[in-house]
């Protein structure tokens, strides 16, 4: 099933998530439908909050489908570890259209579950360190508007305040 993108400013997005205390069958289906919507919105990266649901659970493929093996299911995840800096562009399904420069921490360890309930750790440098970034923000009620100059901010909430005017948001 293919979900619909919550957009900003849907309250959700700022809203911080519950843990995942389940993992069953119900919750596979959730993580595989998010893959599907993600690949739908031509997304690397979605979080549960952005498909309505406020759970602590992300998934992640920079590949783009091109390599299975690189699908990335994070659930109720934690930065344990962040080093260096990185200042790139980002984009948000829930705010598409708008892309600005971000400062990032370059290289992260998260520790989180995967859909059976395992934890594991991984290490992410560079993009990838990025997206793990962006998306347990997302869990925690952060966007990536946040995370920019106040003034660049309400640069961006003015033209999507525009736009929501002109039937465009």
């Amino acid at each position: 099933m293919i979900y619909p993108i919550v957009k900003f400013p849907d309250p959700i997005l700022q809203r911080a998530s519950a843990p995942v205390t389940e993992f069953d069958d119900e919750l596979r289906k959730l993580v595989a439908d998010m893959f599907e919507s993600m690949y739908a919105a031509q997304g690397i990266g979605l979080a549960a909050p952005q498909i309505g649901i406020p759970k602590r659970l992300t998934v992640i493929d920079l590949s783009n489908k091109k390599e299975p093996k690189d699908k990335i299911v994070l659930i109720n995840p934690v930065i344990t570890l962040q080093e260096g800096k990185q200042v790139e562009e980002e984009g948000c399904l829930s705010l598409p259209e708008i892309r600005e420069k971000v400062r990032r921490p370059a290289r992260v360890i998260v520790k989180a579950q995967d859909e059976y309930g395992k934890w594991s750790e991984r290490e992410a440098a560079e993009l990838l360190a990025r997206a793990f970034q962006h998306e347990i923000d997302h869990l925690d009620g952060v966007l990536f508007i946040f995370r920019i100059s106040a003034l660049k901010r309400d640069l961006i909430l003015r033209r999507i305040r525009k736009m929501q005017r002109a039937g465009e948001w």
